[in-house]
Protein backbone atom coordinates (compact mmCIF):
# COMPACT_ATOMS: atom_id res chain seq x y z
CA UNK A 1 0.00 0.00 0.00
CA UNK A 2 1.75 3.48 -1.32
CA UNK A 3 2.63 5.46 1.79
CA UNK A 4 -0.47 8.26 2.34
CA UNK A 5 0.41 11.53 0.87
CA UNK A 6 -0.06 15.13 2.78
CA UNK A 7 -3.13 15.58 1.11
CA UNK A 8 -4.16 11.89 2.19
CA UNK A 9 -3.55 12.94 5.82
CA UNK A 10 -5.29 15.60 5.73
CA UNK A 11 -8.86 14.36 4.32
CA UNK A 12 -8.55 11.32 7.22
CA UNK A 13 -8.91 13.77 10.09
CA UNK A 14 -12.24 12.84 11.74
CA UNK A 15 -12.50 9.64 9.64
CA UNK A 16 -13.46 6.33 11.64
CA UNK A 17 -11.64 2.89 10.75
CA UNK A 18 -13.48 0.11 10.64
CA UNK A 19 -13.72 -2.46 13.80
CA UNK A 20 -11.97 -5.81 13.38
CA UNK A 21 -15.04 -7.84 15.98
CA UNK A 22 -16.84 -10.63 16.53
CA UNK A 23 -18.53 -12.42 19.30
CA UNK A 24 -16.63 -14.68 21.72
CA UNK A 25 -12.90 -13.12 21.33
CA UNK A 26 -10.17 -13.70 23.42
CA UNK A 27 -8.96 -10.13 23.72
CA UNK A 28 -10.68 -7.12 22.21
CA UNK A 29 -7.69 -4.52 22.07
CA UNK A 30 -9.21 -1.16 22.46
CA UNK A 31 -6.92 1.86 20.95
CA UNK A 32 -7.36 5.07 21.93
CA UNK A 33 -8.32 6.83 18.90
CA UNK A 34 -6.98 6.28 15.30
CA UNK A 35 -4.57 8.42 14.31
CA UNK A 36 -4.35 10.43 10.49
CA UNK A 37 -2.09 8.09 9.34
CA UNK A 38 -4.69 4.92 10.28
CA UNK A 39 -7.36 6.57 9.10
CA UNK A 40 -5.92 7.47 5.66
CA UNK A 41 -5.44 3.42 5.21
CA UNK A 42 -8.04 1.84 7.21
CA UNK A 43 -5.98 -0.10 9.15
CA UNK A 44 -5.83 0.27 12.54
CA UNK A 45 -1.83 1.32 14.30
CA UNK A 46 -0.81 1.68 10.46
CA UNK A 47 1.66 4.63 11.38
CA UNK A 48 5.51 3.13 11.10
CA UNK A 49 7.12 3.24 14.07
CA UNK A 50 3.66 2.10 15.82
CA UNK A 51 4.39 -1.29 17.78
CA UNK A 52 1.43 -2.46 18.42
CA UNK A 53 1.75 -5.28 15.65
CA UNK A 54 5.30 -6.42 16.65
CA UNK A 55 4.33 -6.85 20.49
CA UNK A 56 1.77 -9.07 19.51
CA UNK A 57 3.68 -11.28 17.60
CA UNK A 58 7.13 -10.75 20.29
CA UNK A 59 4.46 -11.64 22.81
CA UNK A 60 3.14 -14.88 21.27
CA UNK A 61 -0.52 -13.53 20.70
CA UNK A 62 0.50 -13.88 16.96
CA UNK A 63 2.87 -16.49 14.95
CA UNK A 64 4.12 -13.69 12.68
CA UNK A 65 4.25 -10.27 13.07
CA UNK A 66 1.07 -9.55 10.79
CA UNK A 67 1.26 -5.79 8.66
CA UNK A 68 -1.66 -3.36 9.68
CA UNK A 69 -3.65 -4.73 5.89
CA UNK A 70 -3.82 -8.13 7.59
CA UNK A 71 -5.83 -7.02 10.34
CA UNK A 72 -8.91 -8.95 9.40
CA UNK A 73 -6.39 -11.89 10.36
CA UNK A 74 -6.60 -10.91 13.99
CA UNK A 75 -9.79 -12.77 14.01
CA UNK A 76 -8.43 -15.93 13.20
CA UNK A 77 -6.25 -15.91 16.50
CA UNK A 78 -9.39 -14.80 18.55
CA UNK A 79 -8.38 -11.33 18.50
CA UNK A 80 -10.01 -8.06 17.57
CA UNK A 81 -9.58 -4.13 17.24
CA UNK A 82 -11.05 -1.00 18.26
CA UNK A 83 -10.50 2.44 19.60
CA UNK A 84 -12.57 4.59 22.36
CA UNK A 85 -13.00 7.28 20.24
CA UNK A 86 -13.52 6.30 16.38
CA UNK A 87 -12.73 9.71 15.40
CA UNK A 88 -9.46 10.63 13.71
CA UNK A 89 -6.69 13.50 15.08
CA UNK A 90 -3.39 14.15 14.57
CA UNK A 91 -2.68 13.53 18.04
CA UNK A 92 -4.85 12.03 20.79
CA UNK A 93 -4.47 14.99 23.09
CA UNK A 94 -7.14 16.49 20.89
CA UNK A 95 -9.71 14.36 22.05
CA UNK A 96 -12.11 16.18 24.77
CA UNK A 97 -12.52 14.22 28.15
CA UNK A 98 -16.55 14.45 27.04
CA UNK A 99 -15.41 12.31 24.19
CA UNK A 100 -13.17 9.78 25.95
CA UNK A 101 -15.84 9.33 28.67
CA UNK A 102 -18.55 8.85 25.30
CA UNK A 103 -16.12 6.34 24.43
CA UNK A 104 -16.02 4.23 27.61
CA UNK A 105 -19.66 3.79 27.12
CA UNK A 106 -19.67 2.96 23.35
CA UNK A 107 -16.72 0.12 24.81
CA UNK A 108 -18.84 -1.41 27.28
CA UNK A 109 -21.58 -1.75 25.01
CA UNK A 110 -19.39 -3.68 22.43
CA UNK A 111 -18.13 -5.70 25.39
CA UNK A 112 -21.69 -6.44 26.05
CA UNK A 113 -22.85 -7.89 22.52
CA UNK A 114 -19.77 -8.99 21.22
CA UNK A 115 -18.65 -10.85 25.16
CA UNK A 116 -14.98 -10.88 24.54
CA UNK A 117 -12.97 -12.67 27.42
CA UNK A 118 -10.69 -9.72 27.85
CA UNK A 119 -11.02 -5.96 27.06
CA UNK A 120 -7.22 -4.23 26.37
CA UNK A 121 -7.60 -0.34 26.54
CA UNK A 122 -3.93 0.16 25.44
CA UNK A 123 -2.93 3.65 26.70
CA UNK A 124 -2.93 3.91 30.53
CA UNK A 125 -3.68 7.67 30.32
CA UNK A 126 -6.21 7.66 28.32
CA UNK A 127 -8.01 4.46 30.37
CA UNK A 128 -7.55 6.85 33.30
CA UNK A 129 -9.67 9.92 31.82
CA UNK A 130 -12.34 7.86 30.21
CA UNK A 131 -13.54 5.18 33.03
CA UNK A 132 -12.60 7.89 35.27
CA UNK A 133 -10.07 5.87 37.38
CA UNK A 134 -7.37 8.81 37.88
CA UNK A 135 -5.16 5.64 39.58
CA UNK A 136 -5.37 2.83 37.86
CA UNK A 137 -1.97 1.34 36.93
CA UNK A 138 -0.85 -0.83 33.89
CA UNK A 139 -2.30 -4.62 34.05
CA UNK A 140 -5.21 -6.20 35.12
CA UNK A 141 -7.87 -3.68 36.50
CA UNK A 142 -10.38 -4.96 39.11
CA UNK A 143 -13.30 -3.90 37.54
CA UNK A 144 -15.03 -5.00 34.23
CA UNK A 145 -16.04 -4.06 31.07
CA UNK A 146 -19.43 -5.66 30.93
CA UNK A 147 -19.01 -9.17 31.26
CA UNK A 148 -15.70 -8.83 29.98
CA UNK A 149 -12.39 -9.18 32.27
CA UNK A 150 -9.98 -5.61 31.98
CA UNK A 151 -6.52 -5.17 31.24
CA UNK A 152 -4.70 -2.15 30.49
CA UNK A 153 -1.41 -2.06 28.61
CA UNK A 154 0.98 0.79 27.91
CA UNK A 155 0.20 2.76 24.26
CA UNK A 156 1.96 1.31 21.55
CA UNK A 157 2.98 4.45 19.75
CA UNK A 158 6.45 5.00 18.91
CA UNK A 159 6.23 7.85 20.77
CA UNK A 160 5.89 6.32 24.16
CA UNK A 161 9.63 6.10 25.13
CA UNK A 162 8.57 5.13 28.40
CA UNK A 163 8.27 1.21 26.74
CA UNK A 164 10.87 0.18 24.93
CA UNK A 165 9.90 -2.94 22.70
CA UNK A 166 10.94 -5.59 24.91
CA UNK A 167 8.92 -4.16 27.74
CA UNK A 168 5.93 -3.40 25.65
CA UNK A 169 6.15 -7.49 24.35
CA UNK A 170 6.38 -8.25 28.18
CA UNK A 171 3.46 -5.96 29.20
CA UNK A 172 1.40 -7.80 26.45
CA UNK A 173 2.93 -11.44 27.04
CA UNK A 174 1.39 -10.97 30.46
CA UNK A 175 -2.26 -10.63 29.50
CA UNK A 176 -1.71 -13.50 26.99
CA UNK A 177 -0.42 -16.25 29.42
CA UNK A 178 -3.53 -14.95 31.76
CA UNK A 179 -5.52 -16.59 29.19
CA UNK A 180 -3.97 -19.80 30.05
Amino acid sequence: MPKPTAADLAAARAKTVPDVIAAGLSVLFCGINPGLYSAATGHHFARPGNRFWPALHQSGFTPRQLRPAEQEMLLDYGLGVTNIVPRATARADELTRDELRAGSRRLTGLAAQYQPRFVAVVGVTAYRTAFDRPKAVLGEQPERVADSGLWVLPNPSGLNAHYQPPALAAAFRALRVSLT
